[in-house]
């Protein structure tokens, strides 16, 4: 399907839409077993899209014993690995196929721009599922140096049912990530994808099916995280869970780990990440446009946005009166407009929580440089505008808890060692990024800084052959890359005496 060009064309195309609306389980649609359904509301607007059956404890029993049945028959783990890698090949072709309705099932459940949701999200989920279909065939075992009397081989097998719990903020891509290495080892698969952006994740259960994966191996149990969320980690038949969003929810799997069956747990919880800009830094305008996208793109609604900008003292204000010009520029829109850069939040609660937060810096004397307001307040919608602080220090709220809104805390420093330590004072490790063309201040620092990507003289540069997580509270594990595949197999030694 070719995509819309014009507002008018996206909202068209969303009046016309098939919207799945219920739980996904055992290869076909079904309500929730209490009847029970939630409003999944467009945060654009503030009007309900649809009503999505909410599933609880019995409907994540159910999807779970249909995958421990997939799991144990072996339809999906037994298949020839050349069959499975087709599967997955076919349903990245779906996804691309289908990236106008993916992408506006993005845009009308979170708010982010359909620019972003079709352009970014959608291909690169399509990317991730090839990637790793291609990925199938080339994992190989080893062998250990023995003795001439014995063989020992060293394989991996699939770990058997996975849990994954993904969050608002890239509903579908966040998916990809999990079920892509999950399905290649051969795993079967329930999903809960987050209350507020339940939409994309059924359809791909439905494209999965017509891909040829077959009934039970991937099932999707839309709900809230105290009830769906929490049985999921609790229950004695999941032998893995992956996790993406807060670490408060984080820990709570490793609680429910320990109260159940020690399911392996693999958690991916965010962060604050630094974005250093030393005096000498080779380009202060791509430096500054960098860091706008780095704050602004997804509404800040990013686990790796830059948002503690650490700035040379020289410096300093020449930086944010570029960022500020930037952030003038991006004004919230309407999210079905492709001309649109920032879109709306994903729920008014995430709205106000953002407000607070900005409230918070003023009144612990961080200085308002530019916006700091909710914004199209007659849509009906969840909007704030791109903001950005100078004056702060390290100890200010602002500068420590992850806020997930387009909200830029600018701290000055004396130089590179100052910078590296504001840097690292932090309970997140997931990301940082500096900026210098002294390649002598550059690669020490990268090995200073605590962070599980390290970017120089860029942010946010990505790609699915290099492995994403984080240190200290930022999670356990990694996503993407063939590292990502560890998370989802035991490795089995066989020793063989002769």
């Amino acid at each position: 399907m070719e995509l819309p060009e014009t507002r008018q064309a996206w909202a068209t195309l969303a009046d016309s839409l098939d919207i799945r609306n219920r739980a996904f389980i055992d290869g076909r649609y079904v309500d929730a077993a209490s009847g029970r359904a939630f409003d999944c509301v467009n945060p654009a607007t503030g009007e309900i899209i649809t009503r999505v059956a909410e599933c609880d404890s019995e409907d994540v029993d159910r999807a779970i014993q249909s995958a421990r049945a997939s799991f144990e028959d072996e339809r999906w783990a037994g298949m020839d690995p050349r069959a499975r890698k087709t599967v997955l090949l076919r349903l990245a072709a779906l996804i691309e196929e289908h990236r106008a309705e993916l992408a506006l099932l993005e845009t009308l459940d979170m708010g982010k721009p359909i620019a972003d949701s079709s352009g970014v999200d959608i291909p690169l989920v399509a990317r991730t599922f090839g990637w790793y279909a291609e990925a199938i065939d080339k994992l190989y075992g080893e062998t250990a140096p023995t003795a001439d009397n014995v063989l020992a081989t060293i394989t991996r097998e699939p770990i058997g049912v996975v849990a994954a719990v993904v969050p608002w903020n890239f509903p579908l891509m966040m998916a990809a990530w999990k079920l892509g290495p999950a399905l290649a080892a051969g795993n079967s698969v329930v999903l809960k994808p987050a209350e507020q952006s339940p939409l994309s994740a059924l359809r791909l259960a439905e494209l999965a099916i017509e891909a040829g994966l077959p009934e039970g191996v991937l099932n999707v149990v839309p709900g809230f995280g105290p009830t769906a969320g929490k049985a999921l980690g609790l229950h004695m038949e999941v032998d893995a869970l992956a996790f993406t969003g807060s670490a408060e929810v984080g820990k709570l799997f490793l609680q429910y780990a320990g109260q159940s069956n020690m399911k392996h747990i693999a958690l991916e919880c965010g962060g604050k990440s630094p974005n250093i800009v030393l005096a000498d830094a080779p380009d202060l305008d791509q430096a500054a446009s960098a860091a706008a996208n780095a704050i602004f793109f997804n509404q800040g609604e990013v686990c790796m946005s830059g948002s503690r900008l650490i700035v040379e003292e020289s410096i300093c204000e020449e930086m944010i009166e570029r960022i500020v010009a930037h952030a003038r520029e991006r004004a919230p829109g309407d999210p079905l407009d492709p001309a649109t850069r920032l879109g709306a939040m994903v729920d008014a609660d995430q709205m106000e929580r953002v407000l607070g937060y900005i409230e918070k810096g003023q009144a612990e004397g961080a200085r308002l440089r530019v916006g700091g307001q909710r914004s199209r307040v007659d849509s009906g919608g969840s909007f704030v505008e791109p903001t950005v602080f100078d004056n702060v220090s390290g100890s200010m709220t602002i500068a420590r808890e992850e806020i997930f809104g387009p909200v830029l805390a600018t701290i000055p420093v004396s130089g590179v060692d100052e910078a590296l330590a504001v840097a690292n004072d932090s309970p997140f490790g997931l990301a940082a990024a500096i900026w210098t063309r002294d390649i002598s201040k550059a690669h020490p620092a990268a090995r200073r800084l605590r962070a599980g990507t390290v970017w120089v003289n860029c942010y946010d540069d990505d790609d699915i052959t290099v492995p994403f997580g984080g240190y200290k509270q930022s999670g356990i594990g990694r996503d993407k890359s063939l590292h990502a595949i560890d998370k989802y197999t035991q490795t089995k030694t066989t020793w063989i005496r002769f």
